[in-house]
């Protein structure tokens, strides 16, 4: 069979992870989440997939997205048992595909790009609903996400001071030790001192509803913005149910939240705002000094879209 036509001159590009981890940074993640949340409010956003491998241990989510000139979906692993063979416990890679002919055009290992993702989402809810005046921030968690996040943050805040907070005092330790030789001043804490010092809160573990969740709501401090990072899948938690009742609540995606991410938990009437119409305008984000804001990231595919075509731009690709 001779094939003819568009499909005739493709030919499909694989991009590694080496080539986009030698191409991400701070700035093109927190400017592509920037584009990316913008264009939530402009039309439909796919909600995302949760399911497991093989082995129940093992999880992945599948995040379709559209732009008005590319489509594609995200494929989010975790397969915990990744640190037996040297290799990370996540990794993700997007799909893009050929819109004249809807095949894959394009394959791209994006493990530590989606790492600056994540935290770009952070760090702009940060920037939207954090207190002018927050120099203090607690990341519950000591895996690798948890210095990414407090880098990006960072970037929008100036962060005078770190508390780490991880299942055991030395986990808290060797994080703090890793972000002090990254240039911030970090020491490990309690979980109740750490909410009670914090003007921002980030949380970032695989924690999950069986278990207790991370702080009581009543350490978190009136004036308080949470990021929480975590719960990405039906049955993880990260927070207290009774911080709702306290907090005003935005997502990236209201129908995810609900199903999968934090707000899964939240009890029936709370209301949902999503970042994207804060960031454009469309919504009042932080009304008072005093406000709780509670940030509930569950990811949305889109941001991996524009993640994904603003390191083809800077790696002068074309598809």
């Amino acid at each position: 069979m001779t094939i003819t036509g568009p499909a005739a001159a493709r030919r499909l590009l694989y991009i590694t992870e080496e080539e986009t981890a030698a191409h991400v940074d701070e700035e093109l993640a927190l400017e592509a989440a920037r584009a990316a949340f913008a264009a939530t409010v402009d039309g439909a956003v796919f909600s995302g997939l949760a399911v497991h491998g093989s082995d129940p241990r093992n999880r992945f989510t599948l995040k379709p997205s559209a732009s008005a000139t590319h489509a594609g979906v995200k494929i989010g692993t975790y397969w915990p048992g990744n640190e037996e063979h040297g290799l990370p416990r996540h990794h993700s890679t997007l799909l893009l595909l050929d819109q004249t002919i809807g095949r894959v055009a394009a394959v791209m290992e994006l493990g530590a790009a989606n790492a600056y993702r994540t935290a770009a989402a952070d760090a702009l809810a940060v920037d939207l609903l954090a207190r002018a005046d927050a120099t203090t921030v607690a990341v519950f968690g000591t895996g690798h996400q948890a210095a990414y996040e407090v880098a990006a943050v960072s970037r929008v805040r100036p962060v005078g001071e770190v508390l780490v907070v991880g299942r055991t005092a030395e986990s808290a330790r060797r994080m703090a030790t890793t972000l002090a030789a990254r240039g911030h001043n970090a020491r490990g804490a309690g979980a109740e001192e750490a909410c009670g010092r914090a003007d921002v809160i980030v949380t970032a573990t695989t924690a999950r509803a069986d278990t207790a969740p991370l702080f009581e709501a009543a350490w978190v401090r009136p004036g308080t913005h949470v990021s929480c990072m975590g719960a990405d899948a039906p049955g993880k938690r990260e927070l207290p149910p009774e911080l709702f009742a306290r907090a005003r609540v935005f997502c990236d995606l209201p129908e995810q939240a609900r199903r999968m991410g934090e707000s899964q938990h939240a009890p029936a009437g709370t209301v949902l705002t999503p970042l994207g119409e804060v960031l454009t305008q469309r919504t009042a984000g932080r009304s008072d000094a005093s406000d709780i804001t509670v940030f509930d990231s569950s990811g949305i595919g889109l941001q991996d879209l524009y993640m994904g075509l603003a390191l083809l731009k800077k790696m002068d690709i074309s598809l």
